[in-house]
């Protein structure tokens, strides 16, 4: 009979990825137990849920990886991982938490307090934290105090909008270069030591992609639900398919996709638009996956001036169209957050 152990069992297993995330079993921590008696291997992995159309793959790949160890016949139970949510703590006041994903800027985060609601944004982009020179706040930094031998942190604010980064601790040309388990350490940090208040809306704004923070944020942050954000062009369109997998996975509500550059409007004609990205993208994935289009966001020459400068466009007197964009969306996303 072949020699055998645990360790050989997890090297042929272990780079098994999720069909759906993208990360292998090892990277998330998928293999709970091994057990080998005689001539039978007993695999109990936990995947994020919902698992039911990816466990046939999921088990037939480790039965091929498997393949040589002919002499033993291999059990493999897969099952739902739980998600455990940290407790609210300092966000037992905030009514509803916001992610927002794929990370295209200018989706109007700051017009929701325009609206009226009292919020706050967390800058959860460890490596390139941009909301500091966004809302002109480079030399920002989160006011502290002591309260009964506890230091008590707090969000900055500007614009009537509270805000958090990762960017008011680190000097700005500084890079945060950490490996994947310390970045939901300082993700966790921002989140549990900070004392938000009572907030309307608190606003997550995730890096793109699916990695380590989008998976520790929505497995652990009570959400009540994610906006995506995507451009025209196919090559985002496939970026924003795998975010909605992830917080289909990990049972968070998808409140739509909101498309962002989706048309240049040149200056000096005002009423013209130009399609320079490709068009129709954003409601395209919003069909196929069965979400809410949210609305398409217009590229305009004044943006990039007016953030560069630390104003939110949606301020700014000359955003004109793309402020009336802006209102749709947030007015479409207060319902559909109701309706969720």
């Amino acid at each position: 009979m072949t020699s055998i152990n645990k360790d050989i069992i997890i090297e042929k297993i272990s780079n098994i990825a999720d069909p759906d995330l993208g990360y292998t079993l090892s990277s998330l921590n998928a293999i709970k137990n091994i057990e080998i008696n005689q001539n039978t291997v007993k695999i109990d992995i936990e995947l994020l849920p919902p698992t039911n159309w990816i466990i046939d793959k999921i088990k037939s790949e480790c039965v091929e990886n498997l393949k040589d160890l002919s002499d033993y016949n291999i059990e493999i139970n897969i099952q739902d991982a739980q998600i455990k949510q940290l407790p609210k703590q300092n966000l037992k006041d905030v009514k509803f938490i916001i992610a927002v994903a794929s990370g295209k800027g200018g989706v109007g985060k700051s017009a929701i307090a325009q609206k009226g609601f009292s919020t706050g944004l967390l800058d959860a982009d460890i490596y390139g934290p941009s909301q500091p020179t966004m809302w002109g706040m480079k030399d920002a930094h989160l006011p502290a105090e002591e309260q009964n031998g506890k230091t008590i942190v707090y969000p900055a604010e500007k614009y009537g909008v509270k805000i958090a980064s990762m960017g008011f601790l680190m000097q700005e040309n500084d890079a945060v270069i950490v490996r994947g388990p310390l970045l939901a350490q300082y993700l966790q940090m921002l989140i549990e030591q900070i004392e938000w208040g009572s907030l309307d809306f608190l606003i997550f704004d995730l890096p793109p992609g699916t990695g380590d923070i989008q998976l520790t944020l929505t497995q652990k942050v009570p959400l009540t639900g994610a906006v995506i954000v995507t451009t025209p062009q196919e090559i985002s369109v496939v970026d924003v398919r795998r975010s909605i997998k992830m917080f289909e996975k990990v049972k968070v509500p998808v409140l739509g996709v909101i498309e962002n550059m989706s048309y240049f409007v040149p200056p000096d004609i005002p009423m013209k638009k130009y399609y320079i990205f490709g068009k129709g993208g954003g409601k395209r994935i919003a069909d196929e996956s069965k979400v809410r289009f949210l609305g398409e966001v217009p590229l305009l020459e004044q943006f990039r001036e007016s953030n560069d400068n630390g104003l939110p466009f949606v301020l700014n007197p000359e955003a004109g169209e793309y402020k009336n964009e802006i209102d749709k969306i947030v007015d479409i996303l207060k319902d559909a957050i109701r309706l969720n």
